[in-house]
């Protein structure tokens, strides 16, 4: 008999794939989200079942009969307007822990995606037991959550963390906020790539099919060790300065041009583009991150895709659906943009519900 996975948050750029993709491999999926992407469509996903709930509003009884609860739902990047950290991200750590615990009650095993960002800027390659160095609140709050599912595991509760890689690579409903992602769109539809630094900052990155293959795995994974789980999830030959990554778009796509923001007017670009969290072509992230932990211990993984393969899957994908210009500045693909939007639009309320 298929596994029973709630997908919670499962409207989203990893949400959407990953649905199809645990779809596509026999389990039963059930979703339960906000529906803030619910609209930004690059392609149509398959049918999902879907609770009339989200995060905050999850009971004991929606839980019931699931095997596992993957607990995707949260807020990325930084805030905006005047909303401060804390009421963004606070909820956020609130409703992570309520499913927790619930799952915990239920005999359910939960598995929570966290982000390598938690090591911030780091020397050498990072491995799980580094000091975590956080540079945002993005990442803080990840830590925070960490913090909490360690508190309550015990003999009866053993959750998984995987701490992701930069994601890239097709879904559905696409993010062209993250990096790669951004990088080859912009190259596809202007023919030219801007960075917003100098490129010169360390990243590792993580094609999306090798993220829901993680989570297959941990779905599989007779994990009962009493102690929150981290892994990071990624390989090593994948960490990559992003500058490498724009040049070799730059020599996958015949006439790109190679720029960075500011160095003149025509290399302006607009806000949806732009990185926030880069202040005077500064990156304060710099890290590289060991994935040699997950490969010794989580039966079955392996990420098979590298950075050049997955940029030409992703060039060929995103052709094949036809992305031009004025889907590359399709609101709905920018997170944070969507989600300020919304906000100021008065359709959300100050705590992020529609209102």
């Amino acid at each position: 008999m298929a596994k029973k996975i709630l997908i919670v948050g499962n409207q989203g750029y990893l949400g959407s794939r990953l649905t199809d993709y645990l779809q596509e491999h026999g389990y039963d999926c059930t979703g339960a989200d906000m529906g803030f992407f619910r609209e930004g469509l690059l392609y149509n996903p398959n049918p999902v079942k879907m609770l009339s709930r989200e995060a905050r509003t999850i009971e004991k009884t929606d839980i019931y009969g699931f095997d596992v609860v993957i607990q995707l739902a949260g807020i990325s990047n930084d805030p905006f307007g005047n909303l401060s950290a804390e009421l963004i991200y606070n909820p956020t750590r609130e409703y992570a822990l309520k499913i927790a615990k619930l799952c915990k009650e239920m005999g359910v095993r939960y598995i929570f995606p966290s982000s390598c960002s938690v090591y911030g800027i780091g020397q050498n390659l990072l491995n799980e037991d580094a000091v975590t160095n956080v540079q945002t609140p993005y990442s803080l709050n990840k830590v925070q959550v960490e913090e909490d599912l360690a508190s309550i595991s015990d003999k009866d509760f053993s959750p998984i963390a995987l701490r992701l890689a930069t994601v890239f690579g097709l879904s559905p409903r696409i993010r062209f906020d993250l990096v790669i992602n951004m990088l080859c769109g912009m190259a596809i539809t202007e023919n030219r790539i801007v960075l917003n630094s100098n490129g010169e900052v360390w990243r590792p990155h993580l094609y999306i099919d090798d993220v829901c293959e993680a989570f297959r795995c941990c779905i599989e994974w007779d994990y009962k060790d009493g102690k929150l789980m981290i892994l990071n999830v990624g390989r090593n030959d994948n960490n990559w300065r992003i500058l490498e990554v724009a040049k070799l778009l730059q020599e996958s796509i015949p006439g790109c041009t190679l720029s960075f923001l500011g160095q003149d007017k025509e290399n302006d670009i607009d806000d949806l583009v732009k990185d926030r969290k880069i202040q005077d072509g500064v990156d304060t992230r710099n890290y590289k991150v060991s994935f040699n932990k997950i490969n010794q211990v989580l039966p079955g993984f392996k990420a098979r895709w590298s950075v050049e393969e997955g940029v030409h899957q992703l060039l060929i994908d995103l052709v094949r659906y036809g992305l031009d210009l004025r889907k590359f500045k399709q609101r709905d693909f920018y997170r944070l943009q969507q989600i300020e939007y919304l906000f100021l639009t008065n359709q959300l309320d100050t705590n992020l519900k529609w209102q």
